[in-house]
């Protein structure tokens, strides 16, 4: 089978804090993606970096009187660790400072206004006098015209409403206190509205590629009217506007951080020595692409990217699978850093195995829907599946073996109904991968796992062990089998669990085909899988996740 072109593109986290439980849910499916094509021998390139520009980090750097850059990198940085920590195995993970992607940008950015997409256009903008600028919506206070409580130019801090700054009452400038004038100014638009049409036609065609929220959001979004959107903004920090005359701005960030899908897998492909331009071309029939996000992205990625790609006129692909996570609650809340109902990542890799946070949020992800996430599911999920079903089996199985044989396993006679079985469970679980559907893949691999548990029930290898050798030889040789397929099956989603099946076994690396056994095989080291978790001794630790939003420093 001749390889494929895999392009992977998980979405930027904005680094003005900690990676979250929803984070991690949203973002999980393109590890386990790129961990499966690569298993499968495919060109992989799978991409993502940190969303270092705009303006909530320029105001929390003003806040703590330091440099946007400061913020910018030290959650750039950890945002590194905790993926490192979690298995992701990025090809790169970059971020929006890199000197590479400013000169994309910039370079696509004059190619769209050559392309005849973005136009110039004053409209008028809150300016502060005393500090002789233009204003951003994020540095305005002011009062909600909704509920008259406090808000900054775009959003209610007391009943949450997004709102225009032109809507906000009683606008002050937040450096300086002064009360705002309205001033014309001049910004570019992006010409959203030419590809209306174009846009409609890519929802119609992947109507059996992108999830169901992806669809009915990017439908809504084109329903409600598509309107040009502002390409520039009043910053000094983020990527510099080409264009003369517009210094003192830098492109809006939603047009600069989808593109650094782009920017970043040009790099990787440069790297490999692959011409990117081709492998992303629209006339390249071995290439599927995935972008991989949550639920706030969907737009983003299923409006505005596509139009921006059509608008470079590189003759890329539009996007095929947008793989869309819903929300992720704790304890039946929304999470809310001010309420103190959020967990970030870290705290939960301090809690638990990264397997076993990669395994309960592909299990039970928001996949279709938001999911309600607790401590005591984790730990419930942990104990019924990793250690109960997966653990035990490869544990009896082996652990029998090393007592009563010294660890050495003598060649049998696989099962045939177990081996048809395996090669059927390559080729459902791969299906379901392929079309992002996580949920399924791991449940059909779990289907895997409980069948080898039944027929090890059915066959009573300790009582063939005194009755009939050669009938146990060739049970627990199936077995072997099937804990060799495993390690396979669960790389993606267990990469820890499978690594030290295939250590213990000798097993060749990773690939995503059946594995056949050859001989005898000997058992090294020895050691569980996934040990039994005491939910009071994690409870102790934080009583099912009210845990006090802890003071970062950095």
């Amino acid at each position: 089978m001749e390889k494929r072109d895999i392009f992977i593109g998980g979405a930027w986290p904005y680094a003005n804090y900690y990676l979250h439980v929803g984070h991690l849910a949203a973002l999980l499916p393109g590890d386990i993606l790129a961990k499966y094509f690569r298993g499968k021998g495919d060109n992989v390139i799978y991409v993502s970096g940190s969303d270092c520009h705009g303006t909530p980090i320029t105001e929390r750097a003003r806040k703590e009187n330091v440099s946007p850059k400061e913020i910018a990198t030290h959650y750039h940085d950890e945002f590194v660790k905790t993926f490192d920590k979690l298995g992701f195995e990025y090809d790169e993970y970059s971020s929006t400072m890199s000197e590479h992607h400013i000169k994309y940008v910039e370079d696509q950015f004059k190619k769209i206004i050559d392309n005849g997409y973005i136009y110039e256009k004053e409209e008028l903008q809150d300016y502060c006098e005393s500090c002789n600028t233009f204003l951003s919506d994020r540095e305005i206070d002011g009062v909600c015209p909704h509920c008259g409580g406090k808000s900054t130019g775009d959003q209610c801090e007391v009943c949450g409403d997004s709102l225009d700054s032109s809507e906000v009452l009683d606008k002050h400038c937040k450096k300086c206190g002064s009360k705002t004038v309205m001033k014309e100014n001049k910004h570019l638009y992006f010409q959203l509205t030419a590809f209306e049409k174009q846009l409609q036609e890519l929802i119609n065609e992947n109507k059996n590629k992108w999830r169901k929220n992806a669809l009915g959001e990017a439908q809504k979004y084109i329903d409600m009217g598509l309107v040009d959107r502002a390409a520039t903004r009043q910053l000094e920090w983020g990527v510099p506007v080409p264009v003369k005359g517009y210094e003192d701005k830098r492109i809006y960030v939603w047009i600069e951080a989808v593109l650094g899908y782009l920017s970043v897998g040009e790099e990787v492909a440069e790297k490999r020595g692959i011409d990117f331009d081709k492998f992303m071309s629209n006339n390249n029939p071995n290439l599927k692409t995935y972008y991989v996000h949550g639920k706030d992205n969907i737009p983003f990625h299923t409006t505005i990217y596509p139009a921006i790609i059509s608008a470079m006129k590189n003759n890329y692909k539009l996007p095929d699978y947008i793989v869309s996570s819903a929300y992720v609650n704790l304890n039946n809340e929304k999470m809310s850093k001010s309420k103190g109902n959020l967990i970030t990542a870290n705290e939960l890799l301090e809690m638990f195995d990264s397997d076993t946070l990669r395994f309960y949020f592909s299990f039970k992800g928001p996949e279709t829907n938001d999911m309600n996430c607790s401590l005591s599911d984790i730990i419930q999920t942990h104990n019924k599946f990793l250690v109960g079903m997966l653990g035990n089996f490869v544990n009896r199985n082996l652990s029998f073996i090393n007592k009563k044989f010294a660890g050495e396993i003598q060649e049998g006679k696989i099962d045939e109904t177990i081996k048809e079985a395996t090669i059927k469970s390559y080729k459902l679980i791969g299906e379901f991968f392929e079309r992002g559907e996580l949920r399924n893949a791991v449940t059909q691999i779990f289907e895997y796992i409980a069948m080898a548990n039944k027929y090890y029930d059915s066959q009573k290898p300790w009582i063939q062990v005194k009755e009939d050798i050669e009938s146990f030889n060739d049970t627990t040789y199936t077995c072997t089998y099937m804990i060799a397929n495993m390690a396979n099956m669960i790389a993606p989603v267990l990469p820890n669990a499978s690594k030290k099946i295939k250590e213990i076994l000798n097993l060749p690396k990773y690939k995503w085909e059946e594995e056949t056994l050859q001989g005898n095989y000997k058992i090294q080291n020895l050691q569980m899988l996934y040990n039994r978790i005491d939910e009071k001794n994690v409870l102790n630790m934080s009583e099912d996740f009210q845990i006090e939003t802890k003071k970062k420093s950095r």
